[in-house]
């Protein structure tokens, strides 16, 4: 496995993006930085990571071929693959955010990106940004409800052995998704997920706040909630918010 080590960079996804597209790179080829200055999240949000205290990286994954209709699979193999791992550091009450943060009670400790190049009906190849928070202690009041690795257990972490540890994980579940081990991973997603089966209010995209209970992610990816009326109704990443 390639591990490329960047003293400071702004993305690792960007970097990696455009270094596969002009080499030839092998497969779970990865980028990892002291520190990112321009870390990128979920619908354009910036990762903030205080510098040489965390793990930020990406790595890249070539397809053999793997339909765009399993999509899904591949975010649960993700996040499983770091939910995994924090299992074994003992971090308490973890979960899965919808798509993909990771949270240890209601605060955030990892955030994932995946970007997809498509060919046809297939997926080529993908990339994935992970950032997990290790070592870091304060974090801005901006973000509230966050937490780290050492928050959480009082331990200091070693950056270059959690990478390799995650980086095993993300290729063991990987496996899982080439032998098409699809309702393993639903299922060990949806037995961890965040708020599922539990009345929770929520706020679409029209600003509107509802009471609902999340119940399922449909075949898109999307998040499927039983509402009040006993109505199953499916929403889109930028659709919906809990509040």
């Amino acid at each position: 496995m390639k591990i490329i080590k960047l003293n400071a960079i702004d993305s690792t996804n960007s970097f990696l993006k455009d270094l596969v597209l002009n080499s030839n790179e092998e497969n779970y080829t990865t980028v990892t930085t002291n520190n990112q200055t321009k870390g990128r999240g979920q619908q354009k949000a910036t990762w903030l990571s205080e510098p040489f205290k965390n793990l930020t990286f990406s790595t890249f994954i070539r397809f053999k071929n793997f339909n765009i209709k399993h999509k899904k699979y591949l975010n649960f193999a993700v996040s499983l693959a770091i939910f995994d791992v924090l299992s074994e550091k003992k971090i308490p009450k973890l979960s899965i955010k919808w798509p993909n943060d990771i949270l240890s009670a209601n605060k955030k400790i990892c955030g994932i990106l995946i970007e997809n190049t498509f060919i046809g009906s297939t997926i080529k190849n993908s990339i994935i940004g992970i950032g997990l928070n290790v070592n870091q202690e304060l974090f801005p009041k901006s973000l509230p409800n966050t937490t780290s690795l050492k928050l959480e257990t009082s331990i200091d972490f070693d950056l270059d052995n959690l990478l390799q540890e995650v980086l095993k994980n993300i290729q063991e579940k990987i496996y899982c998704l080439e032998l098409e081990e699809f309702l393993y991973l639903e299922k060990r997603y949806l037995d961890v997920l965040y708020k599922k089966n539990i009345p929770t209010m929520f706020k679409d995209s029209q600003d509107k706040i509802f009471m609902g209970k999340i119940i399922g992610i449909s075949n898109l990816g999307n998040l499927l909630i039983e509402l009040e009326d006993e109505s199953i109704h499916e929403f889109g990443l930028k659709e919906i918010s809990f509040l």
